[in-house]
């Protein structure tokens, strides 16, 4: 719990910054939910044939998986508040309709006809009866969309809107415990704290649950204004994957190399092209053999100072999958150097903008490769897993991978792709959930080995010296083994849309420093 606490400390203002992010995500999307639910409520209530209809819709919409209800939105409103917001006041709708419904419908109709018997028309049996009646039913349905709404709002980092998901997404990724507890602890506690609130607000009766009822309106507004907080605006919007931002090699690396300061949204690196296609963030981190650079016509910053470490892409294996199936390296080994930055480029572009499938790029590289053979009939006679990452060249390499040791080999290879960052690969290597998976040789130095200082100033970053350092050190402390290189050099950068980049006189990551600075 130490190293816990002393995170927490470190990073407290940025902790601070993401909770009031967070609430105000919340509370926004409940303001709208609010507004919009309590009436269409009240209306199905007035007109019951429509309540089977609009609850119908409403629980649909309940049912979506975020992600997957994330996803729909991203084309149509980008990335940012505008997706976030929209899931979450989806996500809030049917509480509140459901139980201002439920509320106002169970008032007792002698109730009513007393109302009416004494002269009320109906907009006063509606404010002065039927709503301070049904308040706790209300406040009931309020509660569940605010701890819904909590949860569902750590998904917000996914699409650049902020909020504690940045910490859980980045912990995730970098399989970093304290990272992830940074985020998930705030998040639980505020749930149990507004949930807790509106249980007292609830258990409340007459004038003093008007009197609360009055006071979280008025509340509800204060706190959504804490997303519109500014914060310190840089000349140039950027973009991080969360991986990027917390690695020794990405973010980090160029802090300490460049003085580079940003205040980065921090995004799934799969929207990261899309963000900045469309002018939403100026500068993204990526990977030098992405096929989108070409597609989005992007500018790939000149490294002067090598803060990035050669990335060269090259098999990992356990020492006793090898001794198990011996003629397993010399099939690894017909890849070695076939795979070129251009050729790899071109796999990346085919697949990620073109939208053709990975096993049929990965199929017809190899038909061109002369290295396809249509795997042989009958029993296989044994199972290797082969795991990968969750990025694009990643999926292209696992199919070429399986595809080449099917044909070649009897064996069958099962899969386990999109295990997310290094670190899970890693660790399911290291504990044989996995057979092999492929990784690069500056992620295997600084995210895995992390050598000190000293070492890496004896150490020549250059792509052949990097791998031999890594393969012995593999083989040394984890029996783990660094098969030939496939012959590319997916190096992390930062890029920019060309020709803002032309127009501000940037093409290195030092021109980049100049200008934020000025």
């Amino acid at each position: 719990m130490t190293d816990f606490f002393t995170f927490v400390r470190d990073h407290a203002d940025k902790l601070l910054e993401q909770i009031l992010t967070h609430i105000g995500l919340t509370f926004v999307s409940l303001l709208v939910a609010l507004i919009i639910g309590v009436p269409l409520g009240i209306g199905i209530a007035r007109h019951p044939r429509l309540a089977g209809s609009v609850l119908g819709v409403a629980g649909v919409l309940q049912t979506i998986p975020s992600v997957a209800l994330l996803g729909f939105l991203i084309p149509l409103l980008g990335i940012g508040a505008g997706p976030a917001l929209v899931a979450l006041f989806l996500y809030a709708l049917l509480p509140i309709i459901r139980n201002t419904y439920v509320g106002i419908v169970e008032v007792s109709p002698s109730v009513k006809e007393a109302a009416m018997g004494i002269g009320m028309t109906d907009g006063q049996i509606l404010t002065k009866v039927e709503l301070p009646l049904a308040l706790p039913v209300i406040f009931a349905g309020i509660r569940t969309a605010t701890v819904i709404n909590v949860g569902v709002a750590t998904l917000a980092a996914y699409v650049a809107a902020g909020g504690l998901g940045e910490f859980i997404f980045s912990g995730i990724a970098l399989s970093n415990v304290n990272m992830m507890l940074a985020g998930a602890i705030p998040a639980a506690l505020l749930a149990i704290g507004f949930d807790g609130l509106l249980a007292r607000l609830q258990r409340l009766s007459g004038k003093r649950l008007r009197i609360g009822a009055l006071a979280f309106l008025t509340l509800a507004p204060f706190l959504s204004a804490f997303y519109l907080i500014p914060g310190r605006e840089d000349k140039l919007v950027a973009g991080f994957a969360h991986e990027f931002y917390g690695r020794a090699d990405g973010y980090p690396g160029l802090t300490k190399t460049y003085g580079l300061h940003l205040r980065p949204r921090l995004i799934d690196q799969n929207l990261m092209y899309e963000a900045i296609h469309r002018n939403q963030v100026d500068i993204i981190s990526g990977y030098s053999t992405d096929g989108r650079i070409k597609a989005y016509d992007l500018l790939v910053l000149n490294d002067n100072r090598h803060a990035f470490p050669p990335y060269a892409a090259a098999p990992v294996v356990r020492q006793p999958t090898l001794n198990r199936y011996p003629a397993l390296a010399s099939v690894f080994d017909l890849l070695a150097g076939k795979l070129t930055d251009s050729v790899m480029t071109a796999l990346n572009y085919r697949v990620d903008y073109e939208k053709k499938a990975p096993e049929v790029v990965a199929r017809q590289f190899l038909q061109q490769a002369g290295l396809y053979k249509v795997p042989a009939a009958g029993e296989r006679n044994g199972t290797i897993v082969m795991g990968s990452k969750v990025f694009t060249e990643q999926y292209i390499l696992a199919e070429v991978y399986r595809q080449l040791i099917e044909g070649h080999t009897h064996l069958r290879v099962a899969t386990r792709t999109g295990l997310g960052g290094t670190q899970i690969c890693f660790d399911a290597l290291r504990t044989g959930a996995i057979d092999f998976y492929p990784e690069y040789t500056g992620t295997g130095l600084l995210v895995i080995l992390q050598p000190s200082a000293q070492m890496l100033q004896t150490l020549s970053m250059q792509p052949d010296s990097v791998y031999r350092f890594v393969k012995q050190q593999f083989q040394t402390n984890y029996q783990l083994n660094w098969l030939r290189p496939l012959g590319f050099n997916n190096s992390y950068c930062l890029m920019m849309r060309r020709e803002q980049a032309h127009r501000l006189g940037i093409r290195s990551i030092e021109d980049l420093v100049r200008v934020l600075e000025e």
